[in-house]
């Protein structure tokens, strides 16, 4: 019996959501697997229709610019991940008592078809710091020998990986809450949520509704649920996932752990639950130096990163010296606390990455005293508690963005003191004049900081754009007037 006649989805006609690069992934792998697809999206682009050829050309229908009505047959819908669940695609769905899912689902029931046999899942989900923690883990798992990939919302269609010609023993896989939401029956072997914080809040409606679709990544763990200390949101997450029996919560802190968790001691991170007397023992896994050694002193919020890739390497039985030679061969992404040079004794760093409130909060907090440039899409997001928490650290900050406002606003009323420069500009050009302002605010010692806190795109294609406008101005900057780069 081929691939196809096995699957089940075999003859069902789908309707696939969208025709970004996951829908176009998923529109291939399941024709390939013998369904009847239909590709639909409410928009009609030069660049769409040109994607809507290459699918047609393989025999996949596509339907551009009509993304509400429900084509006729249609036994299942799987969605890209920015479908809202209120789209009325979804709405006309539910009234035909059709099952909507997405990507990482069909994935997840596929994740055995070609190779005969799964390759495990250790899953990463939260606000911030997902990309990182998957990286590292992947390079850990690399470490410990163990074929590995970093898949999933990190870039690579997890189809594509479970599908493909390259066998696997463990993925690192990253999940979106959107992805979280659409996948009712993934089951990892271990999870983890690395914090909770305001964000996509206009997709999921509430912060409640947000945080249910990350705790997602809990439910039906077989050995560990990572969690993180000084977010007690995580920990409440894994209290009420339904897990397997014998499931273990382990927490991550960057204080000395008790039992059952890991933390730092005296610059070592250790592990206090994958050690035979947890209770009297620790095993040393690292020192902090170990963290991707080349980028300089790793942030607090890296430290935490690690701590919980090697919670779940830990958990899945991977050696504390993997451990260390995996962080020591990590290499972070770019525009992720990126040092881009330093004019006049004033350090110019990237964390375009810094794309919400929170984790522009844990990049201010590597540094002090800050020039702070900021704004963009605010995505339903407040900035009051960002501003007040970092305040002290403030020299300046300089406004970009078509919703800067609202942290103009947060900062008159919680850093009335600090000078603020708001740019009235939405042009990828307004990011070397805030560039240009923030110099004149620095002193030497200083750090001119890109931590948004808001998503890029009223000014650019997406946050990697944003940063490399952001170093070509810095660059600019130290080349001086009238040089040509």
């Amino acid at each position: 019996m081929s691939t196809a006649e096995s699957s089940e989805f075999s003859g069902k006609h789908i309707t696939v959501a969208g025709l970004g690069v996951s829908g176009v992934s998923a529109a291939r792998a399941l024709a390939g697997l013998g369904a009847h697809v239909t590709v639909v999206d409410g928009g009609d682009s030069p660049k769409l229709r040109e994607r809507a050829a290459g699918l047609e050309a393989e025999g996949i229908a596509v339907r551009l610019g009509d993304a509400a009505t429900l084509p006729a047959g249609t036994g299942l819908v799987v969605t890209s991940p920015g479908w809202r669940p209120d789209s009325a695609l979804f709405a006309a769905a539910a009234e035909a008592g059709v099952e909507v899912v997405g990507d990482v689902e069909i994935a997840w029931r596929l994740r055995a078809l070609k190779h005969g046999r799964a390759a495990t899942w250790l899953a990463v989900t939260g606000t911030n710091g997902k990309t990182t923690t998957v990286r590292m883990l992947a390079s850990i798992l690399k470490a410990a020998g163990l074929r590995t990939a970093a898949v999933g919302n990190i870039g690579t269609p997890i189809i594509d990986v479970v599908l493909g010609e390259q066998e696997y023993d463990v993925l690192a896989v990253e999940l979106s809450s959107y992805q979280l939401h659409w996948a009712p029956s993934l089951r990892a072997h271990s999870g983890a949520v690395l914090n909770v914080a305001p964000d996509h809040l206009d997709w999921h409606g509430s912060l409640r509704a947000y945080a249910a679709d990350k705790g997602r990544i809990y439910e039906g763990n077989t050995v560990a649920c990572v969690y993180n200390v000084a977010d007690p949101a995580t920990e409440r997450l894994v209290m009420a996932a339904d897990v397997e029996e014998g499931c273990r919560a382990i927490g991550f802190t960057l204080g000395a752990p008790g039992p059952s968790m890991l933390g730092v001691v005296d610059g070592l991170l250790v592990d206090r639950a994958f050690v035979e007397n947890r209770h009297q023992q620790a095993q040393e896994l690292a020192e902090i130096s170990d963290i991707a050694p080349e980028a300089g002193p790793p942030a607090p919020h890296n430290i935490a990163n690690a701590l919980a890739a090697a919670a779940l390497a830990r958990a899945y039985g991977v050696p504390a010296t993997a451990v260390r030679e995996g962080l020591r061969a990590f290499r972070p992404e770019a525009h992720r606390i990126a040092h881009v040079a330093d004019v006049a004794g004033v350090a110019y760093v990237d964390d375009s990455k810094a794309t919400n409130p929170h984790a522009a909060q844990a990049s201010l907090a590597a540094y002090e005293p800050v020039v702070w440039i900021a704004g963009g899409l605010a995505k339903g997001a407040t900035f009051d508690e960002l501003v007040e928490a970092s305040a002290k650290r403030l020299r300046g900050v300089v406004l970009i963005g078509a919703e800067r406002a609202l942290i103009r606003e947060a900062l008159a009323r919680h850093a009335p003191d600090v000078p603020v420069v708001d740019l009235d500009r939405t042009d990828t050009g307004a990011m070397a004049a805030a560039v240009g302002e923030a110099a004149r605010l620095a002193r030497a010692g200083d750090t001119v900081l890109l931590a948004p806190a808001c998503a890029s795109m009223d000014m650019f294609t997406d946050y990697n754009q944003r940063g490399e406008v952001f170093a070509e101005a810095v660059r600019a900057l130290a080349a001086g007037p009238g040089t040509d780069q």
